[in-house]
């Protein structure tokens, strides 16, 4: 979700760059790059780890004080291009869709606050506490997968979008085709070699029939 479908990775820069300015360290694109995609905590462990601020802050510190700073940006979040259209499309073609995000349930309402009526339109919602293992574990995609209340879907049969290096790890060590979105400030060695069947440059360029579903009509394809 977050990244891909929503545009919060800004905010969690914004908030981290905040917090770690006043202890003299900055927050560069390689260590976020580290964080996507985990649980919270593992995630916060990352940073604490790799700018060893062990002594000054600690994972949970960290947390709560990004917590703060967040519950005022979240619910601002906007859609990145091309989302509303494929979600709304594949919705209309009654094809089974799942999201599957680290956030907790508490932040996904709060990010959602604005789009509730397109999240409603997916089947099932699986959010990081539901699951005991954080990305790169498949954990969550396999439970994404089984939750589908006509049929669970086999893994060779779903299609994974991700933003994040953890999250692609995830989606290919389930047995699932990824296609991954990046940001353009990702460094491609952070892309390379992760198994992901396509690279995007946003859900824009994503081509519904390449992958056996339904194709845009062609007034969908004007209007966007």
């Amino acid at each position: 979700m977050d990244g891909l479908l929503l545009d919060t990775e800004t905010f969690y820069t914004v908030a981290q760059q905040q917090i770690l300015a006043g202890l003299g360290k900055e927050f560069s694109w390689d260590l976020k790059a580290k964080m996507m995609g985990k649980k919270a905590l593992d995630a916060a462990q990352v940073l604490i780890d790799e700018l060893q601020l062990h002594g000054q802050l600690s994972a949970q510190q960290f947390l709560q004080q990004r917590e703060e700073i967040l519950d005022k940006l979240f619910p601002t979040s906007p859609l990145l291009p091309g989302v509303e259209k494929l979600i709304r499309h594949l919705h209309a073609h009654q094809v089974p869709m799942a999201v599957a995000t680290s956030s907790h349930k508490r932040h996904f309402d709060v990010k959602t606050e604005q789009h509730s009526q397109l999240f409603d339109l997916f089947d099932h919602i699986i959010t990081g506490d539901q699951v005991t293992q954080g990305k790169p574990d498949p954990q969550i995609f396999l439970q994404a997968a089984a939750g589908f209340k006509q049929q669970p879907a086999s893994p060779a049969h779903c299609l994974v979008f991700e933003d994040a290096p953890t999250g692609v790890q995830a989606g290919v060590a389930a047995g699932m085709n990824v296609v991954m979105v990046p940001d353009a400030n990702l460094h491609k060695s952070h892309i390379e070699g992760l198994g992901a069947a396509a690279v995007l440059g946003s859900l824009e360029q994503f081509v519904p029939e390449h992958w056996g579903l339904p194709a845009y009509s062609s007034k969908q394809q004007q209007k966007h």
